[in-house]
């Protein structure tokens, strides 16, 4: 079982200097630096529950072709047995060009979560470690730096997995100190 999903879209950018005062007093305030460019990349995930183990792939887009290329990363990645992808119902995840495709790899299955229930994919808690690893406080000038961080934070991640578990564990038993005994 494989847990996928996407991120982004990861905008790089470089932050103007901080905002100083002008001649009358008054604070500057920096402008907006947000676009839709050509330069955003998705960062497509797929967990391996099972060990722990992360596979990402930056995209510059988020359509069908990349969807297929990151599906053909995850079968190299898992070489033997059956592959059942859990994702959400994106359009890209069940396109007639991606039906196509996982024609000719039968041992890759996808079943999809429900609408509005994205917490039932594990995906999303790797997401939050992720973010908080590559994406956190960093400015990206372009693309391949987004890429590069990508790389780096799944590697690093990937060094210290663990076997994912859906749910919360049982709070530990409380054992008493003292017993009192009250006697009259």
């Amino acid at each position: 079982m494989i847990c996928a999903d996407e991120l982004g879209p990861v905008i790089p950018r470089t932050f103007p200097p901080a905002p100083g005062w002008s001649p009358d007093g008054h604070r500057i305030k920096a402008e907006l630096d947000y676009s839709r460019g050509p330069e955003k990349t998705w960062v497509y995930g797929a967990l391996r529950p099972a060990d722990g183990n992360e596979i990402t792939m930056a995209a510059s887009s988020r359509n069908s072709a990349n969807y297929q290329q990151f599906l053909q990363l995850v079968e190299d990645a898992n070489p033997a047995g059956k592959i059942v992808i859990v994702t959400d119902n994106l359009s890209s995840h069940n396109s007639k060009a991606t039906r196509e495709w996982l024609e000719g790899h039968p041992r890759i299955s996808h079943a999809f979560i429900p609408v509005g229930a994205c917490w039932l994919n594990l995906q999303e808690g790797w997401w939050r470690l992720f973010r908080k690893a590559a994406l956190a406080g960093q400015s990206f000038a372009d693309p391949d730096e987004i890429d590069h961080a990508t790389r780096i934070a799944t590697a690093q991640l990937n060094a210290r997995a663990k076997p994912w578990i859906w749910g919360r564990p049982a709070p530990p038993t409380r054992t008493l100190r003292r017993r009192f005994e009250y006697r009259l």
